[in-house]
């Protein structure tokens, strides 16, 4: 199986079902967050209002464990914010394959490797930003560089490429393995006719069914690793 070479980056392959998948989880995140966020109601919430209540409390609880009483909203939106956009990344390869004359047009976007570099530097940056809005560039400098002294920055500074290195890296190694067990799979189902192709159906949904729960664990690693990551930058130190 091949794809469509959009550009080269360090020789990794930006392919265009990277991109086609891209665009589509933008629009279902914006989509979610329109559906979960109409009608809100402060008495007799409904289901829906219910469950995004429940996801919510769930975000919350994972920024407060990095932040404690230094949380504020905006570190809660962003986690929101990327829970749902890595979810939904990591899972939208998984209910079919789309292929034509053995070039790729679907896959999980965070089963392309710069995808998960291109998050995870994102989040860097973000952390950067909110620290030096903070702190001011100097305090944020000494603070994270500097401190005892000068002579830690080399440190600090592999540490920071360290970071972005595992964070991206095992999103996308978890990501890509799964779904390369699923072609497997379905290679498998139609290589022997009917009978492989009827034992293949229940092991394909059983791995499926595994696959969203990997999805939605990886989502919460990414989400929590990030909020630690940030936290970092950001906590004042008592």
């Amino acid at each position: 199986m091949s794809e469509t070479k959009l550009v080269n980056i360090f020789g990794i392959n930006v392919g265009f079902n990277t991109l086609i998948a891209m665009i589509a989880t933008l629009i279902i995140v914006f989509i979610l967050s329109v559906f979960f966020t109409r009608k809100l109601k402060v008495e007799n919430p409904g289901k829906t209002q219910t469950v995004f209540e429940y996801l919510i409390s769930f975000i919350n609880g994972i920024v407060e464990e990095s932040f404690g009483s230094q949380s504020q909203p905006v570190y809660v939106m962003l986690a929101l914010t990327l829970f749902l956009f890595v979810f939904v990344s990591n899972v939208l390869g998984l209910p079919f394959l789309v292929e034509a004359h053995e070039i790729s047009y679907w896959k999980s976007p965070t089963a392309d490797p710069i995808v998960c570099i291109a998050l995870a530097l994102t989040m860097n940056f973000i952390s950067h930003i909110l620290g030096i809005k903070k702190f001011g560039f100097g305090g944020y400098f000494k603070k994270n560089y500097a401190t005892p002294n000068v002579a830690v920055l080399p440190i600090k500074a592999a540490d920071e490429i360290i970071s972005i290195a595992t964070l991206s890296l095992r999103l996308f190694g978890n990501i890509f393995a799964g779904e390369i067990l699923l072609v497997l799979i379905a290679q498998l189902g139609n290589s022997f006719g009917l009978v492989t192709w009827l034992a293949g159906i229940p092991l394909q949904m059983v791995w499926q069914g595994f696959s969203l729960f990997i999805g939605a664990l990886q989502a919460y690693i990414f989400v929590t690793l990030s909020m630690v990551y940030l936290s970092h930058k950001v906590v004042t130190e008592h």
